[in-house]
């Protein structure tokens, strides 16, 4: 439970003076003085304004000061800055970054941010609205762009339909409410409500204790080899805009004092607490020599007050129990910018992500190209009936830093740049062999696999360029598991990023080794439909966006039927490959052959594969050589 030291003592004086006979703001079985009895948007929001500047000015007068630097942020009908997308928010508390109030009263309506609101706010005139769907989805999508734009563990916000409050609060399990109240019956409650969000400090609203700000820069501090280490952070490479799931977050960072500056990437993201920890298994994997790999270098799980940061025991503490009212529609709790199906519980390995189209996955680019599509991780169980309290699945945050930045897949200069990066995520350690010994190199997938390893999700934002651009790596073992290698074939359930999903993980089968090499065929399929060329914006093509929306049975017959003939196959990549990518068309169509030899999928397991998909891209890398 928040405690802000006096708010009790401070609200029932200010409630007191609210009903002094001189001031008579507030007067029992009536309500509020001014309160505009249409509450219409605009009359509320100039009654708010005017009351709580009021409170807080007697608050002052109490020798208590509250941010001087907050105001209440009226904006209907102003877009505010920060995002891909516009949007507008009724009401809220906001910051005012340095300037005063009456300043920035002055000038809030042209420069407004995001990253100033610090709690939002939803206004409707019918009180009916207070127990209907609209009025809450309008507060997760504000919600969702301050965590966009800001280094938050949880959003606090409230909605106000007529005279009836309801507070909401927002973290990467999803959201809770209170019961509402009608700030005309209970004055002394609207009033602790007002002066607690003005009082609270930045942890109490959300903002992360953890990512600290010193002369300009932000950092954050581990122990490593019990040494204090300060990450300087010094570009966010991508944040993944959503309100629950994962909300991994990504910088490029080095270490404070390191003359070399060797470039890290801090990742941030909250897992459900029964999986494995990605940080132990890239520090297993570099330990044992797996190349072709984003190298280890530290993980933790991230400590608030002393304490593991997780969503029930530490962020929540309590507030409104462990459970949530009225889970949001999956569109706009888990994916902000495009859909998907399927459902996601920590007992089943649904998995994925999802991605704004202006932001790459893993590293963020100048223009929209190639944007990853949804995936079915993201998306949220059944809605569930209204106002019926739903157990929530904790998440805890953990950080897990890596060396080798380099670029997404996307951010390629060239299609020779694009197979290297393939090339790279497939094959692995380096040897000199004679051909005899070809049927024995260790590839990178297989390397990994080798480790006890399986990935599950090779996608276009897994697979990074080196900044040379001459080899590739895969990232992100969110959604690995560690395997017997002679039992790979045993790991159940659909797993992956929706479109780039073998045809078998779709229907179900065990996630086995070939699901991840056929994902690799999907991902150049994906890119040569999408890409335009370096610095352009990435296509859309209808039929292959609906791909992020069709039922996973479904899409796994729309893909077996792409496949099934060659005829069909080559006359559909030679219609929808952009003209840039066109080259590549035998490509694929060799990929397609010994991915699917006969116009089949593979049903058991051939290690061949891996060698076979190598030496088609290394021709198809040969045929693009000047």
């Amino acid at each position: 439970m928040i405690h802000i030291p006096r708010l009790d003592e401070l609200a029932e004086t200010v409630f007191d003076r609210c009903q002094e006979e001189d001031t008579r703001l507030y007067t029992q079985g009536s309500g509020w003085t001014g309160w505009p009895p249409s509450a219409k948007e605009e009359l509320v929001l100039e009654w708010l304004q005017e009351l709580v500047e009021r409170f807080t000015a007697w608050v002052t007068e109490c020798g208590v000061h509250p941010a001087a630097s907050r105001q209440i942020y009226k904006g209907p009908s102003t877009y505010l800055d920060g995002s891909p997308i516009k949007r507008k928010m009724d009401v809220g508390i906001m910051a005012c970054h340095g300037q005063s109030k009456t300043d920035h009263q002055k000038t809030h309506r042209l420069k407004s941010n995001w990253a100033q609101m610090l709690v939002t706010g939803e206004l409707k005139s019918n009180p009916i609205e207070n127990g209907q769907e609209v009025a809450w989805l309008d507060l997760a999508t504000y919600a969702r762009e301050v965590f966009r734009t800001q280094d938050r563990r949880f959003v606090l916000g409230f909605t106000l339909c007529g005279s009836k409050m309801r507070l909401w609060h927002f973290d990467r399990s999803g959201s809770s409410g209170s019961s509402f109240f009608d700030i005309n019956r209970d004055g002394l409650k609207f009033v602790h409500v007002m002066l607690g969000y003005h009082l609270m400090d930045d942890k109490q609203l959300g903002l992360d204790p953890t990512i600290q700000r010193s002369d300009g820069q932000r950092y954050v501090e581990i122990i490593r080899s019990d040494q204090v280490e300060r990450l300087i952070l010094t570009k966010t490479i991508r944040k993944h805009a959503v309100v629950a799931g994962r909300a991994t977050t990504c910088w490029r960072a080095y270490c404070d004092g390191d003359q070399s500056k060797e470039p890290l990437v801090v990742k941030d993201s909250w897992q459900y607490v029964e999986r494995p920890e990605e940080g132990e298994l890239i520090k297993e994997a570099t330990d044992k020599g797996v190349r072709n790999i984003a190298r280890y270098y530290h993980h933790e799980t991230v400590q608030v007050e002393g304490e593991n940061d997780d969503t029930v025991e530490n962020v929540r503490r309590g507030l409104m129990g462990t459970c949530g009212r009225t889970r949001f529609k999956q569109r706009l709790l888990y994916e902000p910018e495009s859909s998907a199906s399927a459902s996601e519980s920590p007992g089943k390995a649904v998995a994925g992500r999802t991605q704004s189209p202006s932001l790459s996955r893993k590293r963020s680019s100048s223009s929209a190209q190639m944007a990853p599509p949804a995936s079915i991780k993201r998306s949220c169980s059944s809605l569930g009936s209204r106002n019926a309290e739903t157990p929530i699945h904790n998440r805890v945050h953990r950080r897990v830093i890596t060396r080798d930045p380099g670029k997404a897949i996307e951010e390629a200069s060239s299609l020779i740049a694009v197979l290297n990066g393939l090339i790279g995520a497939i094959k692995g350690q380096d040897y000199t062999m004679s051909i005899d010994d070809l049927a024995d190199i260790i590839l990178g997938h297989e390397s990994l696999l080798d480790a006890g390893i399986l990935h599950r999700d090779i996608s276009t934002g897994n697979i990074i360029l080196t900044e040379q651009e001459d080899d590739g790596f895969l990232i992100d073992l969110d959604l690995a598991i560690k395997i017997e290698n002679d039992k790979a074939s045993g790991a159940p359930g659909k797993t992956g990023t929706k479109v780039f999903m073998a045809i078998g993980a779709l229907l179900g089968e065990h996630h086995s080794p070939m699901h991840d090499l056929e994902s690799f065929f999907w991902v150049l399929f994906w890119i040569c439909i999408h890409w335009n060329r370096p610095g352009q914006e990435r296509r859309k093509v209808n039929e292959f966006e609906e791909w992020n929306r069709e039922p996973i049975e479904k899409l796994a017959n729309i893909k077996i039927g792409m496949v099934s003939e060659e005829d069909r196959f080559v006359k559909k990549i030679r219609d929808v490959f952009s003209e840039y990518c066109k080259p590549l068309i035998p490509c694929m169509q060799e990929l397609r052959k010994v991915v699917f030899p006969g116009g089949k999928r593979w049903l058991s397991e051939d290690m061949k594969l891996y060698t076979q998909m190598n030496a088609v891209l290394e021709k198809a890398r040969e045929d693009r050589e000047p």
